[in-house]
């Protein structure tokens, strides 16, 4: 788990690099410039860090399913290696998922305008610009949607319908607290993550304005990499008694020095 929690940190400090800089610097100056190159590489960052993302929190959902479900079993199936192994996968598909889409993107041709009305090179604004038909982009879309949102979706639910059916089999209301306890902080970072996500790509965006679909946004690119520590320090007793241990001593040696 804590290596999965790793993980998910360098990703969210990717996303975050990738977007915040330049982000604070369109606001600070009431809009920037960008070139497409650079443009085409900020959105295959962030696309593949996303996508990355997406794989990863489907992979934990079946790290709980396993610990919970099959807790006998638990050591020999997440092992340190297939864990790492099943990490560079998701790494892997993140990135290469969204190449030939990224690909495909930049052969468009761009003879319209040249302004994108978003705080980052996302995708909805980007295709509204090519005077090209952009049919084949959509479906890479939707293809890739299914890939990327909708199976990883699918495991997550079926996961943890199988880990609620374990858990209400335990008899004592202890175990039953402590076993939802280990899968609270999950499922509260797939909740933001994924409705974000379903409400800015998959469900219809003609009802959104403009300023709703960049507070959407900004909700999966700065809020939620931004959450995601506080959420699993607040319900990891092993992190605050890391923080506590760590407090201790520091109070300690002030008080030898003082």
């Amino acid at each position: 788990m804590y290596f999965f929690i790793s993980q998910l940190s360098i990703s969210d400090i990717l996303l975050t690099t990738d977007i915040v800089p330049n982000l604070l610097h369109i606001l600070l100056n009431n809009g920037a410039s960008i070139s497409f190159i650079d443009c085409i590489t900020q959105f295959y960052f962030f696309a593949a860090t996303e996508s990355f993302e997406c794989f990863l929190l489907t992979l934990m959902s079946y790290d709980r399913y396993v610990a919970i479900c099959n807790p006998l079993h638990y050591t020999s199936i997440m092992t340190s290696g297939h864990c790492v192994i099943l990490t560079i996968i998701c790494w892997f598909l993140g990135i290469s998922s969204v190449l030939l889409y990224i690909i495909t993107i930049a052969k468009l041709n761009f003879c319209g305008p040249n302004i994108i009305d978003h705080v980052f090179c996302d995708l909805i604004p980007l295709l509204e610009l090519p005077c090209s038909d952009t049919f084949f982009i959509h479906l890479e879309m939707y293809l890739l949607s299914v890939l990327t949102v909708f199976i990883p979706t699918t495991i997550i639910v079926v996961s943890y319908t199988y880990i609620v059916k374990s858990v209400l089999r335990i008899p004592s209301s202890l175990g039953r607290q402590k076993a939802f306890s280990t899968c609270s902080s999950h499922l509260i970072v797939v909740s933001i993550f994924y409705w974000t996500m379903f409400s800015v790509y998959v469900a219809p965006t003609k009802g959104l304005t403009l300023s709703v679909s960049k507070i959407l946004s900004l909700l999966y690119t700065v809020f939620t990499p931004f959450i995601n520590p506080i959420i699993y320090s607040l319900r990891n007793k092993d992190i605050w008694k890391a923080v506590q241990g760590t407090s201790h001593k520091f109070v300690i040696q002030n008080t030898v020095f003082s």
